[in-house]
């Protein structure tokens, strides 16, 4: 395949480079060549070290204690869901060297130049304020119970840093990650060990079934998978000649490794019994010696300010990917501000049930991440055969393309599957509401329908006289 032309954008300063601390002024515009650097190493820890907190041991808690599935149950789970997140991750991450764009950038392919308006704002909300809100209530409570400061002022605590980060932009990430992953990773493998000692490997269930291993599957692939719609924000700025293999690979083992081994610690976390009436943090950490309990919920704070960096990052970035002439104040560091203020108060809002919310979010965003990514995945793979680096990077630009069917697609996608097979605290659907054992498979079904009706629709519009290129 082809390489696409050079960027002459002089939107980014020759002198940002690979400087970590100063300001990064690029928004969704391409990468220009000169601003290229890195290698694709760096993404082993960027999405390593975001997963290395208690969202995702919360992935283990909840799949043995609201699922009511075994712990050896609850491992086969969360390891097929994070797989399939976690190939996809790689898979998408090819495109930032390739267009030096962000992820919702490479949406206009699939959605249009308008349409894509819509998963990016949907991200926007994902990203910058419910991630953000559950990784920000975690680290809360951690602090909260390390130092005894009420959570709010502790919330507020983290969320200062969190914004900080994101403000700066793409090279202070990249290095806060690359530092925070050591220490992460040591402390969490401890309290592993420690964990498992501890647990009853043979406990947990309580008749989860079939209904409960799709419930923890889907929530699992929901985590691993909702990084899908930010791969390229981290790898857009790698050169051209990056390494194709080594792009794909080292995002998906980061990502694989450390949601499924945090959160398969979680699950065995699970069989212990936690002190009563104890915060999630404390549940987990209550069975530890003191010493390495105080050095968990060090990390849990540690890894919560990891992983909203990435949201906080990504989700103004996705509200610049827009394509909206926006005022030239309302750059993508006073986005990442926005964000953060929207993300407090929603953290703050669910203080009081961080389960319950978590369990709901979770399953919520599988359900439009995967009709999103079968669309996405399908114009991929047709772009491959059919279309050229030159014509496409073209298009990126057009502000008169238009593609319906992907929109259509994913729509639809997500009103077949919600309606039909949605099943959490909030909501039920008609198939699990009459056959419990279905569990929820509204993910599944939402991937297949989209994906199956792009790869129609798209293939007819071609055909349409009037139809320019799809």
């Amino acid at each position: 395949m082809t390489t696409a032309p050079a960027d002459s954008s002089n939107a980014l300063a020759p002198a940002y480079g690979d400087k970590v601390i100063a300001v990064e002024t690029a928004g969704s515009e391409p990468i220009p060549d000169a601003e290229r650097h890195g290698s694709p190493l760096q993404l082993l820890w960027t999405w390593a070290s975001p997963n290395i907190e208690f969202a995702t041991v919360f992935i283990g808690v909840i799949s043995v204690l609201f699922f009511g599935l075994s712990f050896w149950q609850a491992t086969a789970a969360i390891v097929l869901g994070t797989a399939l997140g976690a190939i996809t991750q790689g898979v998408l991450s090819l495109d930032g060297p390739r267009f030096g764009v962000p992820q919702m950038v490479i949406g206009r392919f699939s959605f249009g130049r308008l349409g894509n308006i819509l998963p990016a704002a949907a991200n926007g909300l994902v990203a910058g304020v419910g991630w953000f809100a559950v990784n920000s209530v975690s680290a809360a409570f951690a602090l909260n119970t390390l130092t005894g400061l009420r959570p709010l002022p502790s919330l507020l605590l983290v969320v200062v840093a969190e914004i900080l980060i994101g403000f700066i932009g793409h090279n202070f990430v990249h290095t806060f990650e690359k530092y925070a992953f050591p220490a992460l990773a040591v402390i969490f493998l401890l309290a592993g060990v420690w964990t498992f000692k501890d647990a009853d490997l043979g406990g947990g269930g309580s008749g989860g079934g079939v209904g409960g291993f799709l419930l923890a599957f889907s929530a699992a692939w929901g985590y691993a998978a909702g990084w899908n719609p930010y791969a390229t924000d981290y790898s857009r700025y790698l050169p051209r000649t990056a390494n194709r293999f080594r792009t794909v690979l080292y995002p998906a083992v980061g990502l694989f490794v450390s949601v499924a081994l945090v959160a398969v610690i979680g699950a065995a976390s699970a069989t212990i019994v936690a002190p009563k009436n104890a915060t999630p943090t404390a549940a987990f950490t209550g069975h530890l010696p003191g010493w390495l309990g105080d050095l968990v919920l060090l990390a849990i704070i540690l890894g919560g300010i990891s992983a909203n960096a990435l949201n906080i990052y990504s989700g103004a970035i996705s509200i610049a990917s827009f394509g909206l002439k926006l005022p030239t104040w309302l750059s993508r560091s006073v986005l990442v501000v926005v964000s953060g203020v929207a993300g407090t108060a929603a953290a703050w809002a669910s203080l009081s049930d961080a389960g319950s919310a978590y369990e709901a979010f979770l399953l919520v965003i599988a359900y439009w991440v995967a009709p999103w990514l079968g669309v996405v995945l399908v114009e991929r793979w047709l772009q491959g055969r059919t279309t050229t680096d030159e014509e496409l990077a073209a298009r990126l630009n057009d502000r008169s393309f238009t593609n319906w069917p992907g929109l259509a697609a994913l729509l639809i996608g997500v009103a077949v599957s919600v309606p039909l097979f949605s099943n959490q605290e909030d909501y039920v659907g008609y198939v699990p509401k009459h056959w419990p054992s279905f569990g929820d498979i509204t993910p599944v079904v939402g991937f297949v329908v989209s994906a199956a009706l792009y790869a129609v629709l798209r293939r007819a519009k071609a055909q349409l006289p009037s139809s320019g290129s799809a």
